[in-house]
């Protein structure tokens, strides 16, 4: 995804270095920041991008096609009856109803200011469990939809071959497994990476990933990135402790699978040896905080665990929110809420939690430094929500809705708030409402 010409904007204020500066010149080539002048003014030709300019944001979780839950499953229950209403839909989307729901969902991740997306994709099959002709069907429209809508994928495989600890999939569930980690394996080995697409590998839990499979997964992510659905619930500590005698996280660890490369997802109910044995793999964290406020998770230990030696990273996981700018909020503000006190996350902080991209396999994108992606996100600083904040506060301030401008890789994706592929709310109604019209199957 690069792009030839030569293009130099200018940024009243741009993010760099962990801090606001003034008057930035950010000259692209093939897609990279080929220069960067600050304290200059502006040139004729410089393209203006208004407001905070800040690097390009990573969602480090996303399950696509659980866009179309939202405004639909957050009535009372539990994590457990939620994931009922989920396995519905599973059960009725197609590969080509796959594409359409993850192209609009894309879109509007790239509305919000997001450059690249993590999705863990375990909906492999088809609906009585068998793979299709082209087994990685379902990954391919993923990888497509994520093309069209023009940020980049980091599709994470995931192997998924149990419904619990000694417990088969059964119903909707056999889509999401291959039988063995063998199996798995083998149908991964036919994925390859472009330079837009990033194969990375995924273990969806403990509870779906039995202990002697672990090292197999372990050993197909080297040099991959590799995430893990990590204490989520604590009925899943439980029988993880019954069935083995340790926590999730000690099981992990004892297959090899934390590391730099690995990415715990949510990581709510992890207890203080957790924490220290994540920190000192530097394991990655992916905080959903919109997600699991709306579960009823609990609010993880993100401090601790960035103070032990882990990347905080967000994603949005089910997308009852898809906004950066509130996960990142949310870090700061549950943990004012669970311990009465404030300042938890510095601005700094918060914005290296939204742009997380090296949790993704791309390392070489997050930052406005010369040599970097050309990912750029303009929000504006005149809006209802940011008029009058200090631009180094403008992360507690502002909202998704605020994003003006977004470059991906050189190219302008969104412009004055709009994308380049038009109305996305329309789009999202073509590909959710027949998910739940009566006759849907």
């Amino acid at each position: 995804m690069t792009h030839g010409p030569v293009t130099t904007f200018f940024a009243p204020q741009a993010w760099l270095d962990e801090a606001v500066t003034p008057n930035v010149r950010i000259t692209i080539h093939s897609g990279r920041i080929a220069a960067l002048e600050s304290a200059t003014p502006r040139r004729t030709g410089d393209v203006l991008l208004a407001g905070l300019v800040l690097p390009g944001f990573a969602n480090t979780h996303s399950h696509a096609f659980h866009r179309a839950l939202r405004g639909r499953t957050h009535e009372a229950g539990t994590f457990w009856t939620w994931r009922e209403r989920m396995y519905d839909v599973a059960g009725r989307i197609d590969p080509d109803q796959y594409y359409e729901l993850a192209k609009a969902t894309y879109c509007e991740m790239a509305l919000a200011g997001i450059t690249a997306v993590g999705e863990f994709h375990y909906l492999h099959h088809g609906p009585d469990g068998r793979p299709y002709g082209d087994p990685n069907l379902m990954g391919h429209a993923l990888r497509a939809a994520a093309r069209e809508a023009g940020i980049r994928i980091t599709l994470l495989d995931t192997c998924y071959l149990n419904g619990g600890i000694g417990v088969p999939l059964e119903g909707v569930a056999r889509r999401f497994g291959d039988g063995s980690a063998a199996a798995w394996a083998d149908r991964v080995s036919h994925l390859a990476p472009d330079e837009s697409t990033r194969i990375g590998a995924a273990i969806h839990s403990v509870r779906a990933v039995p202990r002697d499979a672990l090292p197999d997964v372990v050993e197909v992510a080297v040099g991959r990135p590799l995430h893990v659905h990590l204490s989520e619930q604590p009925a899943e500590n439980e029988s993880c402790l019954a069935a083995y005698g340790v926590t999730p996280t000690q099981l992990l660890a004892d297959a090899g699978a934390l590391h730099a490369q690995t990415t715990a997802v949510h990581a709510t109910h992890v207890t203080e040896d957790d924490i220290v044995l994540l920190g000192e793999t530097a394991t990655n964290i992916s905080m959903c905080p919109t997600t699991e406020r709306d579960l009823a998770d609990g609010i993880g230990p993100a401090r601790r665990m960035l103070e032990a030696g882990s990347p905080i990273t967000l994603g949005s996981d089910q997308h009852a929110v898809i906004d950066p700018f509130e996960e990142a909020r949310a870090l700061e503000m549950d943990e004012r809420l669970a311990t009465l006190e404030r300042g938890w996350f510095t601005s700094a902080q918060l914005v290296a939690a939204m742009t997380g991209h090296h949790a993704l396999g791309w390392p070489d994108a997050g930052r406005i430094a010369v040599g970097q992606r050309a990912d750029l996100v303009a929000v504006r600083l005149d809006s209802v929500r940011t008029a009058g904040a200090d631009p180094a506060q403008v992360v507690l301030a502002a909202s998704a809705a605020d994003v003006d401008t977004v470059i991906v890789d050189g190219r302008m994706i969104v412009s004055g708030g709009r994308h380049v592929l038009g109305d996305i709310g329309a789009m999202l109604s073509r590909a959710i409402t027949p998910l739940w019209s009566p006759d849907a199957s």
